[in-house]
């Protein structure tokens, strides 16, 4: 039998149903696999327990006859989902030992559809990075290693990170993500795995540890892209405990993918050609031009022209959201509580987020709180919002003449971790391709399309329209038809 770790998603579901293995093998596999997997530090917290509880449901639902989309499949949970009955911390001191008596929406459809967790998955702190340096509970580590003998380890991007190692290593058949500007697709890309950012709205929030509420939204991240078409469908769907989700009937993602494009026109944003882009990443772009002609694809130069604009406009809109979000950890409601000798409230607040938040989360909050305060809210906040709607006119714009975007995911691969922590402007550059889209609200999807000159992988990102989960999944399917990345990390932990 073929190692059972080696399997994705749809080979999981389709040979746990044609009897090839039962789901306590899967799951039992899979339990070791994390176990084997510490040295990456990807997970918070394991849940072999449950993985298992799972798959003893989905074994005795196959001798009965009542089989579930995800029956047998075993994933890990980013800890940004509450998970009734497992401790939820989104990599913050502050919520350590916080055990949320409820489940959130998306893992609730994820459980209730056969699927197990194996455990709640490492992320940047309140999902605030782009590297996965700032959880509090230490650095993930990338499983790909530069070739030639470095050894020096790796980001995994962030704020997925314990998600996307999780993936590339084997370790999870599949994970939950979320992603505010990019935190699905720049990791998905450093780590050669697909993961897709649906449409604001399209997958409820409800649970989900908040950053920047008007951005956040959850998606999966896996081996490619039929098994993200299979995990979305079924973390899809209206929540009325939403105010943002979409009363929308979910199509059948897995059945759209055919890798045909013909009709389709394919838009290149010529304001995604940045200075200084680098030659790799530069070539791996044009051969997707060449992959998406080769499916049938009409190919069109467009123009976003407040692109240049959206960093920027990302980094005063999300940390203004941020900054109000996280004024409910005082110490009083969730997690820690910092009580000083004779101190006042205000001082039990200032010591329980001084000791509880990190100094990225503290540096985003004094950023969101500066953005907000009286005299400079017209100046920022109101400026950002205001260009926030010239980007998204754009891309309304730009779908008269294309149906899907492809850029590149990110201008580099995977960097040393350390080697750009100190530097926050150069850590934000890595979501400069995936922002726009964020800030829009719309699906945008990465996939592997090559390797480095040093042996890391490169990714490409489709963006479509707004709900056509469909089109960018199929786009993307064709990508990755005609790019047939399988390369792997070699095993080192």
């Amino acid at each position: 039998m073929t190692e059972l770790t080696g399997l994705k998603i749809a080979e999981l579901r389709d040979g746990f149903r044609e009897g090839a293995f039962s789901a306590r093998e899967v799951a039992e596999s899979y339990v070791r696999a994390v176990e084997g997997g510490r040295a990456l530090n990807a997970f918070i917290v394991e849940t072999p327990d449950h993985a298992l509880a799972a798959a003893d449901v989905a074994d005795r639902g196959r001798a009965s006859g009542e089989l579930r989309p995800l029956s047998g499949v075993p994933l890990g949970i980013k800890d940004l989902f509450a998970t009734k009955g497992v401790q939820t911390t989104a990599a913050s001191k502050i919520l350590e030992g916080f055990t949320p008596p409820y489940e959130s929406t998306v893992t609730a459809k994820l459980f209730a559809a056969g699927a197990g967790m194996l455990g709640k998955l490492n992320l940047d702190q309140f999902a605030m990075g782009s590297s996965n340096e700032t959880s509090a509970f230490g650095n993930v580590i990338s499983p790909w290693r530069r070739s030639g003998g470095d050894t020096a380890p790796l980001a995994p991007g962030g704020s997925s990170g314990g998600s996307s190692a999780a993936v590339a290593a084997r370790i999870v058949a599949g994970a939950t993500g979320t992603d505010t500007g990019g935190s699905i697709r720049q990791p998905a890309a450093f780590t050669g795995i697909s993961g897709i950012k649906p449409t604001y709205g399209r997958c409820s929030r409800w649970g989900i540890v908040a950053f920047a509420s008007s951005l956040d939204q959850a998606g999966p991240m896996a081996r490619d892209v039929r098994d993200c078409a299979i995990l979305l469908k079924e973390m899809s769907g209206f929540d009325p405990k939403d105010s943002t989700s979409l009363d929308l009937p979910v199509p059948d993602y897995e059945a759209a993918l055919t890798g045909n494009l013909k009709g389709v026109r394919v838009g290149i944003p010529k304001e995604y050609r940045v200075d200084g882009m680098p030659g790799e990443i530069d070539k791996l772009w044009a051969d997707g031009v060449e992959w998406l002609k080769g499916a049938g694809a009409e190919i069109v130069e467009v123009s976003l022209p407040h692109t240049h604009h959206a960093l920027a406009t990302y980094y005063i809109v999300a940390p203004a959201e941020a900054s109000s979000n996280l004024a409910r950890y005082d110490g009083v409601r969730y997690g820690l509580r910092v009580a000083p000798d004779n101190g006042s409230l205000d001082d039990m607040y200032a010591e329980t987020r001084s000791a509880g938040f990190g100094a990225e989360v503290k540096r985003r909050i004094m950023i969101g709180t500066y953005v907000l305060s009286a005299g400079f809210y017209d100046a920022y906040y109101m400026k950002a919002q205001k260009v926030r709607a010239l980007i998204a006119r754009d891309f309304e714009q730009v779908w008269d003449k294309c149906d899907v975007l492809l850029t590149p995911t990110a201008p580099s691969a995977a960097f040393a971790l350390g080697e750009k922590v100190s530097d926050p402007i150069a850590m934000y550059l890595n979501d400069v391709f995936t922002v726009p889209a964020s800030l829009a609200g719309l699906p945008a999807m990465s996939v592997p399309g090559g390797l480095d000159a040093q042996g890391l992988p490169l990714g490409l990102q489709i963006i479509g329209r707004p709900l056509d989960e469909a089109g960018v999944l199929n786009a993307s399917y064709a990508l990755e038809q005609a790019a047939g990345f399988v390369a792997q990390p070699n095993r080192w932990w």
